[in-house]
């Protein structure tokens, strides 16, 4: 995609039921339990990692693909397991937390596939003296159901009876995993790899940065030309979204574009798988490609950064007590390498896009890096102002889970669809990521965030912004994420010296009205204090009138197809404040031919 269309939307469960997770573990409860083994053939030397075992009804593909965000998803069970090898069984039962469930003991009785997947974790000895184990990215960006290595069972038809005890079921982690296959560059698309020296020094072993480097037309026969960088900020992705360089595949069927705008508005619902959405994908990607390749369209250095770490599939691209120097690694190290191997022109032209994640991020360091770039345009940032944290106010409200009065409390949104029903709470989603990993190792979005913004806790991993049993906020940690990472906030105190340097380069703010994830309010309480400020802030602010996320300001089409067009939109957007804020005898001409 372009940024806006890879945003992670599996944390943003859609389910039934509200759980959480004690303290410490319950007393086993009656139920079926499993035995789970590990083949010596796979993993010859004891394993570290969090074993989940998977539970569906439906046979059609395996249960480890059928997790999701939705009332469909499939049933899971996380247990953290130490020194897994050949010699031992894992019990899986009643101590087990899950989701959307609690225990295994409140399965109905019946016929289910299951498989169990162990997500290897790895140990890492910090600079900072702390010792931990997190699962390190394989080039998949980290997702446990694909990344490379994981040992996991082939799925298994079992019948069980509810919560009526039973002798254990046997599983065998007997295969895994396979590696990915290479992505080769092409003439214009290239893959760039470097060590970062200074996430190596953090991390205690070689940590590497990638990007996906999308060279001019005319790049090679033009040898004397230097080139702007253009950044587009998103998730994680092994091949660049929004660029194909053949036309779409003839088999695809056509699309349905009447049934994608009536069901499909945003582009990112399953459905819209049904009504051809993926020839409209290609047809833009190619469409891109033959703007790239062709007269007349800027001639730029197209950055995708590749930042999976140990925590998710991307670092936010800022420095972090818990990941690491990410920041400085990006804009000092992986940046001027890229520019030294293409022929960049440096800080006066460098912008940045980016949606969802990368909207965050691409304010994020364009504010925390005003001096090595020049122009940001931020669509469905993620929250830049924790007074909105999707539904909850970090600094007053006492619980992320629950509005609550004298005589009763209301569960919190977390996403919604474009006619504003629920689709899921906090509560919810974070039993998710509970299951999946404790101390902020899911790999999904409220962990990420507390990894990225919080202070380091005493035993390695980051300090919890809210219990993920209670929903109770920790004040003192809303404190550090505000003094550290609120945008809104950091602009405002330091606006003084902030504001010079960023006069003309915040070149835009774009949200619908109705983004899925709401983070429409954030951007609205940043609106309203940036305009406090004096000097005003130049920023353009944009509204989707019915959109949902990821909206990006084209207010002539739909979100499902203009999410498709950002590098067709936002490169010329970019380049032309480049030129027209380019210092006295600047590269202006090598590069427009």
């Amino acid at each position: 995609m372009l940024a806006a269309m890879r945003f992670r939307i599996g944390p943003f469960a859609a389910l039934l039921l509200v759980v959480g997770c004690r303290t410490s573990p319950p007393a086993a409860a009656p139920g079926p339990r499993f035995e789970v083994s590990l083949a010596s053939a796979i993993a010859p030397a004891p394993l570290d990692g969090r074993l989940i075992l998977i539970v569906s009804r439906n046979a059609t593909t395996e249960p480890r693909l059928q997790v999701s965000g939705n009332d469909e998803t499939a049933q899971i069970f996380g247990i953290d397991v130490h020194g897994f090898g050949d010699q031992r069984r894992i019990t899986v039962g009643g101590d087990a937390v899950g989701y959307p469930l609690r225990s295994l003991a409140e399965l109905p009785a019946g016929d289910y596939q299951v498989q169990a997947v162990l997500h290897r974790y790895e140990t890492f000895h910090r600079a900072d003296g702390h010792t931990v184990q997190l699962p390190m990215d394989r080039g998949e960006g980290q997702h446990w159901n694909l990344q490379p290595g994981n040992p996991m069972s082939r799925p298994t038809r079992v019948h069980l009876d509810g919560a009526a005890a039973a002798a254990p079921i046997a599983l065998v982690l007997d295969h895994v995993l396979p590696a990915l296959p290479p992505t080769p560059d092409t003439r214009w698309l290239k893959h760039v790899r470097i060590k970062s020296e200074l996430l190596s020094r953090f991390w205690g072993r070689d940590i590497e940065l990638g990007a996906l480097v999308l060279v001019p037309e005319g790049w090679d026969s033009h040898p004397q030309a230097h080139y702007p960088v253009v950044i587009e900020h998103s998730h994680f992705e092994r091949e660049l979204a929004g660029w194909r360089e053949t036309p779409p595949d003839p088999k695809l069927p056509p699309a349905d574009l009447e049934a994608l705008k009536r069901d499909c508005p945003d582009g990112h619902y399953n459905h819209c798988a049904e009504h051809g959405y993926e020839r409209v994908v290609q047809e833009a990607g190619y469409r891109f490609y033959k703007q790239w390749t062709g007269a007349g369209f800027p001639r730029v250095l197209l950055v995708a950064i590749q930042h999976a770490n140990p925590y998710y599939d991307d670092s936010y691209a800022v420095n972090s007590a818990n990941l690491g120097p990410w920041g400085d690694a990006i804009t000092h190290e992986l940046i001027p390498a890229i520019e030294k191997q293409f022929r960049g022109l440096g800080p006066w032209a460098r912008g940045m896009y980016g949606g969802s994640t990368g909207g965050w991020e691409t304010l994020a360091d364009q504010i925390f890096y005003p001096d090595d770039y020049n122009g940001a345009i931020a669509n469905c940032p993620d929250p830049i102002d924790f007074r909105a944290y999707v539904t909850t106010d970090l600094y007053r409200d006492a619980n992320a889970f629950y509005s609550e009065g004298a005589q009763r409390r209301t569960p919190r949104v977390a996403s919604r669809d474009g006619f504003g029903h629920t689709l899921s709470t906090m509560a919810q989603d974070n039993q998710l990521e509970l299951v999946l990993g404790d101390h902020s190792r899911s790999g999904e979005q409220f962990d990420i965030w507390e990894a990225v913004f919080s202070p380091l806790g005493a035993d390695g991993y980051p300090r919890r912004i809210f219990d993920k049993s209670s929903g109770v906020i920790d004040h003192e940690v809303a404190a550090y994420w505000r003094d550290h990472y609120d945008l809104s906030y950091i602009l405002e105190r330091d606006w003084a010296t902030l504001g010079p340097k960023l006069k003309g380069k915040l070149l835009g703010i774009n949200v619908g009205n109705q983004d899925s994830f709401f983070l429409d309010g954030a951007v609205r309480r940043a609106q309203a204090r940036l305009g406090t400020l004096t000097p005003r802030p130049d920023v353009r602010f944009d509204y989707g009138e019915r959109d949902g996320h990821c909206w990006s300001g084209d207010h002539e089409h739909m979100n499902f197809e203009s999410r498709l067009t950002y590098h067709s939109r936002f490169i010329p957007l970019l380049v032309a404040h480049f030129l027209a804020t380019a210092p006295k005898n600047a590269d202006t001409k090598s590069w427009r031919y």
